[in-house]
């Protein structure tokens, strides 16, 4: 019987201290993932006094739940750059991503972080015959763009393509395994963290200072158990970096500028040893492959059947997200691997998301109408090589050095046509989803802006289609941009089952 938890977070971890009072600090980093320690190592090697504070537990988040490829393979996405963007730009975006992924590796080796990181290569391929084309494309812009990509006619895999785009000596890890090392080593440096210390607030005033207000003791979490808020205090910092999965509450509007896009995903051992590349499918469902060497040689990880968070497929909203519907896409997505691979096991499954952008690029940089919060976000489930360029431009940004990638990933731009026709249609989506769902619903409601919020029964999880938030069966916060907790969350199934 498999767990219903990522196998990156099924182990030893170290804990930091609780924030119970005030603080007051050169820069404060909200969120202790993969874009938030590596800001803050950055940072407090430039020599400032460096805050993190982690709602729940360093790397718990989606950087717990991630494929953690480190590649600037991110699917087909180069010639639709050059397309709508210009070369110059998506050269930018791919040497962004290049040294995003240098300094992930740079810093293993400097810092001698036991983190599994293999190199293998990178494949994203098609069955689709109709679809050769797009892939010669891609080839041709990546290749322009110094990337080292390939037109292959194979993908490593034990089943026949019609045509794989490859990127050679790209890498994987143990991203927690990595994270751990990155917070001892800025800890070791004088940084602090603080775990279990939610930032609910943040106000920049006319000096341009910030205040943070904080509750402490969090509800969700996986190394200080599971107590509710016990009190408040709050953070003075002359900078802020905002670095969680979509900045919290309203902040700089993102919740409305991006789409919250998850997928299913579990780690199985083959029979036999497993597929050495990384591999993505480009056609619907987008299948995802990678080696999961801590298991053995038949560690494999497996993910895909994706949607969007909350989504209602049998179309009553505020339901339940279709009932057993969600149990389904991870059933079909054990299905798949079952048909592709020699099977022996599943050992863990979870579901997991990220949000995009309407053009594909993320927001990185000062947020929309201030000027001392910084943010990063809309990482289209690439984020490990964006993540820790956007440290890269963070820092510089913090240090007041100007940086080359910079402009593209602008994070107050409004985006060409095509974005902003597509923003319009998805708030038009929201919109009508919360105007709907609270009629004749009495399922609970977010407690971010109001939206009815649908269960997901894989992860008995209340979600919110609207922008992404999501909540824990009994109202604890898992993911933002909500950051207070549910007062009346229900359980849908005792309900049919004849319960209150």
């Amino acid at each position: 019987m498999s767990m219903r938890t990522s196998m990156w977070l099924s182990q030893h971890r170290p804990t930091f201290p609780v924030l119970t009072g005030d603080l007051d600090v050169d820069v404060a980093v909200v969120g202790g993932g993969w874009v938030g320690l590596h800001a803050a190592f950055l940072a407090q090697r430039g020599g400032v006094r460096v805050a993190v504070f982690e709602a729940a537990d360093v790397g718990s988040g989606t950087t717990g739940f991630s494929t953690a490829k480190l590649t600037t393979q991110h699917g087909l996405i180069y010639a639709d750059l050059v397309d709508r963007h210009g070369a110059e730009a998506a050269a930018q975006y791919a040497e962004a991503n290049t040294a995003g992924v240098e300094l992930v590796v740079r810093l293993v080796g400097e810092l001698g972080i036991d983190c599994d990181l293999t190199t293998a290569s990178a494949y994203a391929y098609t069955l689709d015959p109709a679809r050769r084309l797009d892939l010669e494309r891609e080839v041709e812009a990546a290749q322009h763009l110094g990337l080292p990509a390939t037109l292959e006619d194979s993908a490593g895999l034990p089943f026949d393509v019609e045509a794989a785009v490859c990127f050679a000596g790209q890498y994987h890890l143990d991203p927690v395994r990595y994270l751990d090392g990155l917070a001892r080593a800025l800890v070791g440096a004088g940084g602090a963290i603080y775990e279990h210390t939610r930032i609910t607030g943040i106000e920049e005033l006319r000096d341009q200072t910030v205040t943070l207000t904080t509750e402490h003791g969090s509800e969700h979490g996986t190394g200080h158990g599971t107590d509710h808020e016990t009190g408040q205090g709050t953070v003075r910092a002359n900078q802020v970096i905002v670095a969680t999965l979509l900045p919290i509450g309203t902040l700089g509007g993102y919740f409305a500028k991006t789409r919250p896009v998850g997928a299913y995903g579990a780690a199985v051992r083959l029979r036999g040893p497993a597929p050495a590349p990384m591999t993505i499918q480009v056609d619907p469902s987008s299948w995802s492959t990678r080696p999961w060497p801590a298991a053995g040689p038949g560690g494999l990880l497996v993910i895909g059947n994706g949607h969007e968070v909350g989504s209602n497929p049998s179309g009553a909203a505020g339901g339940t997200n279709g009932g057993a519907d969600s149990g389904d896409r991870q059933a079909q997505l054990d299905e798949w691997a079952r048909s592709r691979f020699e099977v022996e096991s599943v050992e863990h499954r979870w579901f997991a998301h990220d949000y995009a952008t309407p053009d594909q690029i993320p927001y990185v940089g000062l947020s929309s109408a201030h000027r001392s919060v910084m943010v990063a976000t809309g990482f289209r489930k690439w984020g490990l090589s964006n993540g820790a360029a956007a440290a890269i431009m963070l820092s510089d940004l913090l240090a007041g050095r100007d940086h080359g990638w910079a402009e593209p990933f602008d994070a107050t731009r409004i985006g060409d046509a095509h974005a902003v026709s597509k923003l319009i249609t998805d708030n038009m989506k929201v919109g009508k989803e919360f105007l709907t769902g609270r009629i004749g619903n009495d399922n609970p409601t977010c407690t971010h802006l109001g939206c009815p919020l649908h269960w997901n029964n894989a992860d008995s999880s209340w979600d919110c289609n609207c922008h992404g938030s999501r909540f824990t069966a009994d109202g604890a916060v898992l993911t933002g941009p909500a950051v207070k907790p549910l007062e009346t969350p229900g359980q849908p199934y005792a309900k049919q089952a004849g319960g209150d």
